[in-house]
């Protein structure tokens, strides 16, 4: 007698030989254990990036299959990176891939080799914020999604975040907090829609969008008002398993109203008075971060922001890369490097209140605005 059995989503195949059943003569068999699935092998999708860069979008058939991946050509294990999002190549490199489901036979490793031959410096992806309609547009669905709702975010912040199209009050489809204007630049947010509730945006691409190493800037104007708090910044996509601080957080550009100056002005910081931005860094006992400030610097005016990604470092600028005022590595700063621990993805957002800028006050401008004209990365 052959049985097929399907047990948790993976057929197993049970072959028995039974004798003498029933008989007063009694019997034997012999039952040989189940003969495992092996899960299907990963397959890629390639998208085409900027200037021969390619997102490589990794799947598998077989249902809740776990993906780890290299891209050193090395094989693959469970220690290796597990597979979260699509993730830019821009670099000579090859993905080696396999996948696995508990009871099931491990998967075959997929193979795939990169030679772009990429020059340093080249645009390799970008997001124009670009509109050609007479009408506020949606920032590409492709690249962004929303965390949304008032939960504080670990800040003590005051914001409900809301998401393009959602009229879930105090959101309303009517003024979207985040969105491309016919100026051709994306505008994040904040509005006041009743006494001391506060709508605004927080745009991310987990999920649909990262990378790991290069160069990346935004071109943005920040609002000046108390209680104000934009930020460009990435998270490591592990902090899906892995949590923060471990996954690693990239603050390009921070900021809160402008006459606030806990850091005081250039230098030691005994100037007051001065605007100012700051970038950090931070991962299991590891922080660091100093302001960026400059006689005449306002964050009202357009600045570049940027950050430059390489193995074992972190370098922030303010509108040239030679301009660079801060610099980590692995040698310099205390705690676990978690910046060459595999892609981050990217997040534009608008805080309102929370722990660091305080509340808003009888002075706060509302609506304020975020405008970011450009994000761009291109090659180390």
């Amino acid at each position: 007698m052959r049985l097929t059995v399907s047990l948790a989503g993976s057929s197993v195949l049970w072959m028995a030989w039974i004798s003498g059943c029933g008989g007063s003569g009694g019997g034997t068999g012999i039952v040989t254990p189940p003969i495992e699935a092996q899960v299907a092998t990963p397959t890629v999708t390639l998208a085409a990036a900027q200037n021969g860069a390619q997102i490589v979008t990794l799947a598998d058939s077989t249902a809740n299959a776990t993906i780890y991946y290299t891209i050193d050509g090395s094989t693959p294990t469970s220690s290796s990176l597990v597979y979260l999002a699509p993730f830019l190549v821009a670099s000579n490199l090859t993905v080696n891939a396999y996948a696995t489901l508990s009871g099931d036979t491990d998967s075959k490793v997929f193979t795939q080799a990169f030679s772009s031959n990429i020059p340093s410096g080249t645009l390799v992806w970008s997001d124009e914020f670009t509109n050609s309609t007479g009408s506020a547009q949606e920032p590409d669905p492709t690249v962004w999604t929303y965390d949304t709702g008032n939960s504080g975010f670990g800040n003590s912040e005051l914001e409900n975040y809301c998401a393009w199209g959602s009229a879930t009050s105090p959101c309303t489809t009517a003024s979207p907090n985040a969105y491309i204007d016919t100026d051709n630049a994306l505008h994040i947010v904040a509005q006041q829609p009743s006494a001391g509730v506060y709508t605004s945006a927080r745009m991310k691409s987990q999920g649909l969008f990262s990378f790991e190493y290069g160069r990346v800037e935004a071109r943005m104007m920040l609002p000046e008002s108390q209680g104000m708090w934009p930020a460009f910044w990435l998270l490591g996509n592990s902090i899906a398993t892995i949590n923060w601080p471990a996954c690693g957080e990239l603050d390009v550009m921070e900021h809160i109203d402008g006459t606030n100056t806990p850091f005081g002005g250039p230098g030691t910081g005994a100037l007051p008075g001065y605007d100012w931005t700051q970038s950090s860094v931070h991962g299991t006992n590891l922080n660091g971060g100093t302001p960026y400030t400059t006689t005449g610097f306002s964050a009202a005016a357009w600045h570049t922001y940027g950050m430059i990604w390489s193995k074992g470092q972190i370098q922030y600028y303010v509108d040239d890369p030679t301009n660079i005022y801060e610099t980590f590595n692995t040698t310099n700063t205390a705690g676990t490097w978690p910046f060459d621990s595999g892609p981050q993805f990217m997040l534009l957002n608008l805080a309102v209140g929370g722990s660091w800028p305080g509340a808003p006050d009888s002075t706060t401008v509302f609506p304020s605005s975020l405008v970011v004209d450009y994000v761009r990365i291109y090659t180390n």
